[in-house]
């Protein structure tokens, strides 16, 4: 390294405060480097092909530890400070870190938390996912978090998993097993829907939200279409194993689709954005009609996909399920609680694999961070988010074990509270609610 260099550095870190400074523990700055070329390298090489734009942005890695910012572009405040190639900071407390796109700082980012995975192509996969994700609005997918609660029941889960099955035949197979195989998912999809009378709306908003990003990632993470395709006719057997499919069914189903999709009408990505609905387009292409008799049928149609044993496992999942729902009523529902209102400040973020519903309205998350106009609560242990019309309204936790404090805390959870808020006594004998001073 040349001596001034070397010297300009040492200086700046003097100068620099010490949360600064010390944040290099936190990256490999050299390997953040290499990371934002790749993505570069290659967003440069679809050059705006696969969406008519080029998905090449602004990007920080975010290192959970330390929260420090590794990023590949300045930010309009001066809260980052250059270092190289790269741009160091400090992200701060209420925004919380997950994969994802935000506005900070006054830049439109892709965040993806640090470390990143060390396989090339798995890694390339997650940063063109986020990367979708800065600028779908853009090309006019609205960002949304429908939920998907009916995924959870014994039959919403059955007819998923049918039709997973079916697309996995569909992606290995060509000629008329293909036909029918597609066919047969697509029967799938539509008595699942018709048993649920929300399911098409909600899933398809979070197939369009993380179903298009994820095959994203899939499309354009260096492997062939041919290669993808068997890849992630196995990962779709391996999706049944996840715990829960309410948030991350369309991290399957989405990539499965496009696959199809690209085999067969290769514009499907405009109309989608009119359709709204990659089963239908499908659909249309291969100019599946659907029998009138949506029961008879799909039960006939789903014997060659090893029914009877997916009806034992799911009766089994489902009797393990319904104990744990009862002890979870018992916490959050029956028991003393501490019930916050969420505002339009909110921002959560949790593990989309091991969700639980306890019904329409409610689930559970075994761990969540919720940042807000009130605070920051941290959950380990469960707490409980209720929707109202489609929209998350409050959280519950186990009621306060240490009142009155500003740093509360819980079996499973701490709370710290900003100024001018308090917690008190709720409308039942030992719950607890918060409200502004």
């Amino acid at each position: 390294m040349d001596k001034r260099i070397f010297s300009f550095l040492f200086l700046l870190g003097l100068i620099l405060p010490q949360s600064i400074a010390a944040q290099t523990q936190g990256i490999d700055l050299a390997l953040a480097e290499q990371y934002f070329d790749e993505a570069q390298a290659i967003c440069a090489k679809d050059n705006g092909a696969l969406w008519g734009i080029s998905l090449a942005g602004p990007m920080m890695f975010v290192d959970r530890e330390t929260r420090m910012i590794a990023a590949n572009h300045s930010d309009s405040e001066g809260r980052l400070t250059k270092r190289g190639k790269i741009f160091i900071g400090k992200l701060p407390d209420e925004i919380n870190i997950s994969n994802t796109a935000l506005k900070w700082a006054g830049v439109k980012w892709t965040m993806v938390s640090y470390p990143l995975p060390v396989d090339k192509q798995v890694r390339a996969q997650l940063m063109l996912h986020e990367l979708f994700h800065r600028v779908q609005e853009d090309l006019g997918f609205a960002a949304a978090n429908p939920a998907n609660n009916h995924l959870d029941s014994f039959t919403g889960r059955l007819w998923l998993q049918y039709e997973w099955r079916a697309l996995q035949r569909a992606l290995t197979a060509q000629g008329s097993e293909r036909q029918k195989a597609i066919a047969d998912a697509l029967m799938f999809r539509a008595y699942r829907r018709n048993l649920f009378p929300q399911a098409a709306r909600s899933e398809n908003e979070l197939e369009i939200n993380e179903g298009l990003a994820e095959y994203t990632g899939v499309k354009l993470c260096g492997t062939s279409d041919a290669v993808s395709a068997r890849f992630f006719a196995g990962e779709l057997r391996r999706f049944e194993s996840r715990p829960t499919f309410v948030r991350s069914f369309a991290y399957a189903s989405g990539p499965a689709y496009g696959l199809l999709l690209d085999a067969i009408h290769p514009h499907w990505r405009k109309a989608i954005k009119q359709l709204g609905d990659m089963g239908l387009i499908l659909a249309k292409a291969h100019r599946v009609k659907l029998p009138v008799n949506f029961k008879q049928a799909a039960e006939r149609r789903a014997k060659p996909y090893d029914c009877t044993s997916l009806l034992a496992l799911e009766s089994e999942r489902e009797s393990r399920r319904e104990k744990r729902v009862a002890g979870y009523r018992a916490q959050f529902i029956e028991g003393a609680v501490l019930s916050i209102p969420l505002t339009n400040e909110v921002q959560y973020s949790f593990n989309p694999n091991n969700v639980e519903v306890l019904d329409d309205a409610n689930t559970v998350f075994p761990n969540l961070r919720i940042s807000d106009a009130w605070g920051i609560l941290n959950v380990t242990g469960g707490a409980v988010l209720t929707r109202l019309d489609g929209r998350v309204v409050k959280v519950t936790v186990a009621a306060p074990t240490n009142l009155p404090t500003t740093s509360l805390q819980g079996d499973g959870w701490t709370l710290e509270l900003k100024d001018g808020w308090q917690v008190v006594r709720g409308a039942r004998p030992g719950d607890f609610t918060l409200k502004r001073q």
